[in-house]
């Protein structure tokens, strides 16, 4: 069984002020839509990125000359187009994949699939091809199924490296938090739940038994938290009315996640996520954990970090 998780090390509050800094090139791909333009707003404003290369099919530099007047270290350069994705792509320490379509009423996330499964498959080629040392990070829906994509697409290149492949399930962690804090009155920012399993619909399993701080509901209360915490992003569908999908939170969650990768490629001890990655510990190659320490891996001349997952056991 997996021990309980602890809250990740460095907020995505904190992240955005802290002094610290190194020189990582971080790339958004799908930087012009609903998730990728907050997200790369919130990639703008960290110390944590000297360099932020946006690529898209419409718009992109656009999104780059806006962003670019912000006041902060990060230099953005915008990418436009398949002749542009490998330029956009070199020299890359971490990319972000937002791209894809969003989800619409009535659509579940399998209905993504055979649109945003060959846009993950193009753009993982290009990772392949650019930047095999990059750690890639997949927001494109559906998360169960781009993941196992990515990871094949690396394969038949000869650079897959289990280890630098993360599903970004961090929206439902965020989720769980907010949720469990409103119901006990707590403050969501010390609240930590684990959640495990895939990341769509019924195998979204949040492990309320295991939230820091210890709470407690009624069967009930209990079975109706679950059932939102699983279904919250049609929740957020349906009240947009058909006019888009969870972006606004899913970018909070996808710049936590990326800030967290980023302090591990910094050195940071003790930066614990949950991601949707490749497992051995059941029979189902891909899950999410509830429990990964991303451990920082450098050569004796600092030239090559790596980062690895070990989920720690009980």
């Amino acid at each position: 069984m997996f021990s309980r998780a602890v809250r990740p090390a460095v907020s995505l509050a904190r992240s955005l002020s802290t002094s610290s800094q190194n020189n990582a090139r971080v790339a958004v791909l799908g930087a012009s839509g609903g998730i990728g333009q907050p997200l790369s707003l919130l990639l703008k404003n960290s110390p944590l990125v000297s360099h932020l290369s946006l690529y898209d099919i419409a718009h992109t530099p656009g999104v780059a000359a806006d962003l670019s007047h912000i006041e902060t270290r990060a230099q953005v350069t915008g990418y436009l187009g398949p002749d542009q994705l490998d330029a956009a792509l070199q020299g890359c320490d971490v990319v972000v994949i937002p791209a894809g379509v969003p989800r619409k009423p009535g659509m579940t996330r399998d209905d993504l699939f055979n649109t945003n499964a060959t846009i993950v498959a193009t753009l993982s080629d290009a990772c392949a091809r650019n930047c095999p040392e990059a750690m890639v990070l997949v927001i494109a829906n559906p998360v169960n199924s781009t993941i196992p994509i990515t990871s094949e697409v690396m394969k038949k290149r000869g650079v897959y490296n289990p280890n630098r492949v993360f599903g970004v399930t961090t929206l439902d962690i965020v989720r769980a938090n907010t949720f469990v804090a409103e119901l006990k009155g707590l403050d969501p920012a010390r609240v930590s739940v684990p959640v495990i399993g895939g990341h769509a619909g019924k195998t979204i399993i949040p492990l309320i038994s295991q939230c820091t701080p210890k709470v407690e509901f009624p069967a009930d209360q209990l079975s109706t938290l679950i059932s939102r915490i699983q279904e919250a992003g049609t929740e957020v569908v349906k009240a947009k009315a058909g006019a888009g999908s969870a972006t606004l939170s899913m970018a909070y969650a996808g710049a936590r996640f990326t800030f967290s990768v980023l302090d591990a490629l910094n050195g940071k001890e003790g930066v614990v996520e949950c991601a949707f990655v490749r497992s051995e510990e059941t029979e189902c190659k891909y899950r999410q954990t509830d429990r990964r320490k991303m451990k920082q891996h450098v050569s004796a001349n600092k030239s090559t970090p790596t980062t690895a997952l070990c989920a720690k056991t009980e």
